[in-house]
C-alpha cells in the first residue's frame, strides 16, 4: 500500500493544491447545516443547476442532461443529473451528511452569574467535552422571530469580530477535578460560554446580562424571546488551513462529514453526460442518528423520488421499487485514520492511513458487526474496477479494532430499499474534535474516485 502522493508530478500536484483550496474555503465558509446547503446551492447554480420544483410547480418532463437540486427545510440537499437511461434503472448516489459534532445555544440561553455574563450550551454529537474549552470560538445560526422574519447570525468569523468561549480551571486549583475521568473532567452543564462583562448604565440587577441583550437588539433587533424560535450553533472560530510543514493536510472544523460532501458534491458538478442518472445526497442529524425530518430516515428522499418519477413519464410503486434496487451507493463517510501515537486501538493492517487515497469500510458497526451495511463483494468487486479504470488510489478500513468501539452511518438506512451501498471517504486524524486533520491527497483522491463511480457504475 504505497503513499498516493507518490504518483503525483508537478502538474497535477498543482490540480491537487488548487482543488484544496476550494474546499478549504468550503469548510470554512460552511459550519452549519444550512451553510453546507446555501453553498451548495450557490454553487451548483454556478454549473447550470435549476430548483427542481421549478419543474414540479410547472409540470414540465425531466430529459436526459437535466440538473436539478432540490433543498430540504434548509438542512439537506439533493442534486441530480439525469442520465439516458429511465430513472427506473437506477441511480448511482453519493450521499454524505453535513452535520458536524458542535455546542448548541439552549432555548434560554442567557444569564448572569457574579457580573459574567454566559449562554448555556446543549452539546451534539459525540464530542470530548474537555476539547471545547479555552478556544476562541464562534457563533453561527439563524432566528425566526414571531412575525417569521429570519435573521442571519455569524460572529466571530472577522478579524474585527469579537470571539467568545468556555472558560477552564487554572493548573493551581485543579487538584480535584484532574482526578476525574475524561468524560467527567468537563461536565454538560459547565460548557457555558462567556460573553460579556460591562454592566448596561442603569441597570442594577444582571446588568451585564442586560447590556450583552441590548447589544444583540440593536445589532439584530432580536430580543430574549427570539431564542425560542432560534437554531443557533456554537462552532470553532477561523478558517480551515494548511496542516504540517510540507503543507500536506488540512486542519479544519466540521471535516466529518463535510469532506465528503464536498468532494461528492464536486465530482458531480464536473462529471459530463451519464448513462446512469446521479444524485449527491447531502442530510442532517447523522451524528444524532439520523432522524427528524431532515435526517435520513425521514421520507424527504422518497418523496422526492416520487416526484422525479412523475416528471419522467408517470410514477407507479412498481418503478420506485425497481429504482430502489437498481440503485447504487457510496455513503460517502469520513474513517478513523490510524494515529501512530495511539496504536493501541487500531489493528494495523486493516486501517485507514492519511496519505494512501480513499478509504473503503465494507462495514462499520459495533463489535460483533452491531448496526452495519457488510456490503457484497460483486458491488466491492466492480468499485474496484472504477477506480482502477480511472487510477484512484484507495484503501481498505475497519473502525479500529473489534472489541474497541465502532460507529455508522447512513449506509444501512439505503441499503434497506435493497440497493448495493458501501461506505467510502477521507481518512480523518482528531475526528470529532473541534479541529480535525485530513490529508490533501486523500480529498483529491476522494473526489477522483467519486468522479469514476459515478462514470463507471
Amino acid at each position: 500500500m504505497a503513499l498516493a502522493w507518490k504518483k503525483y508530478d508537478d502538474k497535477s500536484i498543482g490540480e491537487l493544491r488548487k482543488f484544496n483550496d476550494g474546499y478549504k474555503k468550503y469548510v470554512s465558509i460552511c459550519k452549519t447545516e444550512r451553510e453546507c446547503v446555501w453553498e451548495g446551492v450557490r454553487i451548483a447554480k454556478e454549473y447550470g443547476y435549476v430548483d427542481l420544483n421549478d419543474f414540479i410547480q410547472n409540470q414540465t418532463p425531466l430529459k436526459a442532461g437535466d440538473k436539478v437540486y432540490h433543498s430540504n427545510m434548509d438542512k439537506t440537499l439533493t442534486l441530480f443529473h439525469i442520465g439516458n437511461k429511465p430513472l427506473e434503472a437506477g441511480l448511482n448516489i453519493l450521499g454524505a451528511h453535513i452535520d458536524s459534532p458542535r455546542l448548541d445555544l439552549k432555548p434560554n440561553p442567557l444569564y448572569e452569574n457574579k457580573d459574567l455574563a454566559f449562554l448555556k450550551t446543549h452539546y451534539y454529537g459525540g464530542v470530548k467535552k474537555y476539547q471545547w474549552v479555552t478556544l476562541p470560538l464562534a457563533m453561527h445560526g439563524v432566528v425566526v422571530k414571531k412575525d417569521g422574519t429570519i435573521v442571519n447570525i455569524v460572529i466571530g468569523e472577522e478579524e474585527s469580530d469579537p470571539v467568545i468561549g468556555i472558560t477552564d480551571l487554572l493548573p493551581h486549583l485543579a487538584a480535584e477535578q484532574m482526578t476525574k475521568t475524561a468524560g467527567k473532567v468537563i461536565e454538560g452543564e459547565e460548557l457555558n460560554v462567556t460573553v460579556g462583562n460591562i454592566p448596561l448604565d442603569g441597570e442594577e440587577k444582571d446588568a451585564v446580562r442586560a447590556n450583552v441583550a441590548k447589544i444583540i437588539k440593536e445589532k439584530y433587533d432580536i430580543e430574549d424571546e427570539d431564542f425560542i424560535s432560534a437554531e443557533i450553533e456554537i462552532v470553532p472560530a477561523g478558517n480551515a488551513r494548511d496542516y504540517g510543514l510540507d503543507r500536506s493536510m488540512v486542519m479544519g472544523y466540521g471535516q466529518d462529514d463535510r469532506v465528503c460532501a464536498y468532494t461528492s458534491l464536486m465530482a458531480l458538478l464536473d462529471s459530463e453526460t451519464l448513462d446512469k442518472t446521479s444524485c449527491v445526497l447531502l442530510v442532517d442529524k447523522e451524528e444524532v442518528g439520523s432522524i427528524g425530518a431532515t435526517g435520513m430516515h425521514s421520507n424527504f428522499f422518497e418523496n422526492l423520488l416520487i416526484e422525479m418519477l412523475e416528471l419522467s413519464g408517470g410514477f407507479s410503486e412498481l418503478k420506485l421499487r425497481r429504482l430502489y434496487a437498481n440503485s447504487d451507493m457510496l455513503s460517502s463517510d469520513v474513517s478513523a485514520g490510524f494515529d501512530p501515537t495511539f496504536p493501541g486501538v487500531y489493528e494495523a493492517t486493516n486501517s485507514a492511513y492519511l496519505g494512501h487515497g480513499l478509504c473503503i469500510n465494507k462495514y462499520t458497526g459495533a463489535r460483533g458487526k452491531g448496526g452495519c451495511n457488510d456490503a457484497n463483494p460483486e458491488f466491492i468487486a466492480r468499485i474496484r474496477q472504477a477506480f482502477a479504470k480511472h487510477d484512484v488510489s484507495f484503501q481498505s478500513a475497519e473502525l479500529g479494532k473489534v472489541d474497541a468501539g465502532g460507529g455508522g452511518t447512513i449506509a444501512y438506512i439505503l441499503a434497506q430499499y435493497n440497493m448495493n451501498v458501501i461506505d467510502s471517504g477521507v481518512a480523518v486524524l482528531s475526528m470529532h474534535a473541534p479541529w480535525e486533520v485530513t490529508s490533501q491527497v486523500d480529498v483529491y483522491e476522494a473526489y477522483k474516485g467519486y468522479m469514476a463511480f459515478l462514470k463507471e457504475m
